[in-house]
């Protein structure tokens, strides 16, 4: 907060518009993050009516948009909130823009949620995942798996909202984001019960193990998957723990046992 009051009284006394705008995106920004949705639209929205009023019309120019629609969905703000969307939807898509569509997707998955209605949130929030599969934007798809399992939570599926808030938490703290790494882990003990210990792997940590097994390098599957090779090592470990292997090879053995064990459940 210092700094970014710092940032806006330097760009206040001379032609810093562009220093203003960063300041005030972090600065709301900061305040999202800390669940401060009074605080984060304080500095989001006038930044949004004065990109608006500008006839900015690119949406990767209005990064802070998203931020300022989660902000007005906290706040209670539905029609703002819409109006905003609406804005942002058509432009991503019109454009084509892979990070807004994911952005568009995930605050549409937040109203719906916020309205109650649950089936819709889920849908649009697996539709921007999707969508991220497009652009390596960890904490931004994290972001969306985080918002995922806590609709998953709230619809008491439980193991879904358990495997997206994980995933979620395993970026956090790779990328060094302690409030959002504090934020996951709180969405963690909300949810009631004991985490399965079937050894059973998520889906990503399906894919990175697949990919393993078939030979491929951590840097080949980071970028296969879009995330670093310190993420393909974090699932890579948590591959090998739950399934008490400690080998590719092994992985690789291992892995068909699993599928005929699900298909035996099944």
């Amino acid at each position: 907060r210092e700094a970014g009051q710092r940032a806006l009284d330097m760009a206040a006394g001379g032609d810093a518009a562009v220093v203003r705008r960063e300041a005030l995106r972090a600065l709301g920004f900061l305040e999202l993050s800390l669940g401060r949705p009074g605080e984060a639209h304080r500095y989001l929205g006038p930044l949004t009516a004065d990109a608006h009023a500008s006839g900015i019309g690119e949406p990767a120019a209005m990064r802070f948009l998203a931020d300022e629609i989660e902000a007005l969905i906290e706040l209670g703000q539905f029609p703002e909130a819409e109006e905003r969307l609406a804005w942002l939807e058509e432009r991503a898509s019109r454009l084509d823009r892979p990070s807004a569509l994911a952005s568009a997707d995930r605050c549409r998955g937040l109203l719906l949620a916020a309205r109650g209605e649950t089936v819709g949130a889920l849908g649009a929030l697996r539709r921007a995942l999707t969508a991220h599969e497009r652009i390596q934007m960890p904490f931004e798809r994290a972001r969306t798996l985080l918002a995922l399992g806590r609709v998953a939570r709230r619809s008491k599926a439980k193991r879904a909202a358990r495997e997206a808030l994980d995933e979620a938490l395993a970026v956090f703290e790779e990328l060094g984001a302690s409030i959002w790494v504090i934020n996951a882990k709180a969405e963690l003990a909300r949810i009631a019960g004991r985490p399965p210990s079937d050894g059973r792997l998520t889906a990503t940590e399906r894919r990175v193990a697949e990919l393993l097994a078939e030979g491929r390098s951590g840097k080949e599957v980071a970028a296969a998957l879009f995330v670093t090779p310190k993420t393909v090592d974090t699932y890579a470990s948590r591959i090998y723990a739950k399934l008490g292997v400690h080998s590719r090879a092994a992985l690789a053995k291992q892995l068909p046992e699993i599928d005929r064990d699900a298909s035996a459940k099944v």
